[in-house]
């Protein structure tokens, strides 16, 4: 197994495996994202994530795509935004390997901290995260805003 830092030519093999995440977190239809935007995202003048490739045998069974944000209690932070291993490959310590390279990014980097959200129904992502040291905060909701919010917002609820 080789981890590396992916290539554009990754971007098809990334979107496949984002796609196994969708269909896994039982979202099948959520990806709008093409491969040309994870290029144009990933590569262009001012990246706008990075991503790790675990790779076996020529083929691309893992990811693990990052970027990074500013706490203003922190500073420099990483959020991880997927960590993905093919169904295949799960138990074959790929995902370890991925999670221990974004942690050595961060060490790398001096981030204070990593952060990356966990659906409350994944217990072996959860005991897993855990007994690698994370915390796993109940206490703390994810608020968001999709396309359609945004647009009704701007539309209709901002004052002019």
């Amino acid at each position: 197994m080789i981890i590396r830092k992916g290539i554009p030519e990754d971007m098809t093999a990334v979107l496949a495996l984002i796609q196994e995440l969708a269909d896994f977190e039982k979202e099948p239809d959520a990806v709008l994202i093409t491969v040309d935007d994870l290029v144009r995202d990933g590569f262009g003048a001012n990246p706008l994530f990075n991503v790790f490739v675990a790779e076996v045998e020529s083929e691309v069974v893992g990811i693990a795509l990052y970027y990074y944000r500013y706490s203003t209690w922190k500073g420099k932070i990483i959020h991880l935004e997927d960590l993905v291993v093919k169904d295949k490959m799960r138990g074959t310590g790929v995902g370890y390997a991925l999670y221990s390279e974004i942690i050595k990014q961060g060490k790398r980097d001096n981030v204070r901290r990593i952060d990356w959200h966990v659906l409350d129904w994944n217990t072996p992502a959860i005991d897993f995260y855990e007994k690698s040291g994370a915390a796993v905060y109940k206490n703390w909701y994810l608020a968001q805003m999709d396309e359609e919010a945004i647009n009704d917002f701007v539309d209709n609820k901002l004052r002019k």
